[in-house]
């Protein structure tokens, strides 16, 4: 593994990737607005402008020569119930956790099928399972879902396509919601370094091998099943 492009790569789940792929050795290029960690690779980027994410793609493949993974592990929500959300807040929710994971993908197709990379989207357990006040997210997550499963068809023996489907976890997530909306005092979250090595298994998969789906979550996550 060399090349892999993260999206979200400055905070949470994305920067437990871009240490992870770093460990290992490989050389992560990170698509987000703020700075990830010093010295790791990156592009600014407002993923809402999903042309933007795929000019974004384009110039870190171009400076790196060729690229063998893609994450795409940005993402965040603003919950609420759907009269109160503004319709530019939903959107943009959907925007940046669906339709610029495509966008970065299919900008990436190209370097991806040279070197039979893989993919691996990020989902969550509430792309599986539908709550209140989460229109936008639960919509964007779902689609993560079924937009994944069709590419893993689509691409079948030429790039290898991994949905990860995680729980809570220990980040910034949480962090600007009414309290009302933030994990309790007993929630248990899992830790984010332990979804980026189960992404890392997905992208070290030998050809002819790959892994389609993964739930990886706290042991007492109560958003699965």
């Amino acid at each position: 593994m060399d090349a892999v492009i993260i999206t979200g790569g400055s905070s949470g789940l994305g920067a437990a990737v871009v240490a992870a792929v770093g460990k290992a050795g490989g050389r992560p290029l990170v698509i987000d607005r703020q700075p990830p960690a010093d010295g790791v690779e990156w592009v600014e980027c407002d993923l809402a402008d999903t042309r933007a994410a795929e000019a974004a793609t384009r110039e870190l493949i171009e400076r790196a020569g060729t690229v063998d993974g893609v994450v795409t592990a940005a993402g965040f929500d603003v919950p609420g119930a759907l009269a109160d959300v503004p319709g530019e807040v939903w959107d943009r929710i959907v925007t940046v956790d669906l339709l610029a994971t495509a966008a970065v993908i299919r900008a990436a197709l190209p370097a991806l099928e040279l070197s039979h990379g893989g993919v691996v989207t990020v989902s969550s357990t509430l792309g599986i399972k539908a709550v209140g006040d989460a229109t936008a997210y639960c919509a964007a997550k779902f689609g993560v879902v079924g937009f994944t499963r069709a590419l893993a068809a689509e691409l079948a023996g030429r790039i290898g396509v991994t949905l990860i489907i995680p729980g809570g976890m220990r980040t910034r997530f949480f962090d600007e919601r009414d309290d009302r909306y933030k994990p309790g005092p007993d929630a248990v979250l899992n830790d984010p370094a332990h979804v980026a090595d189960a992404i890392l298994f997905a992208l070290r998969q030998p050809p002819g091998s790959a892994v389609r789906e993964m739930v990886v979550a706290a042991e007492r996550e109560s958003s699965y099943p």
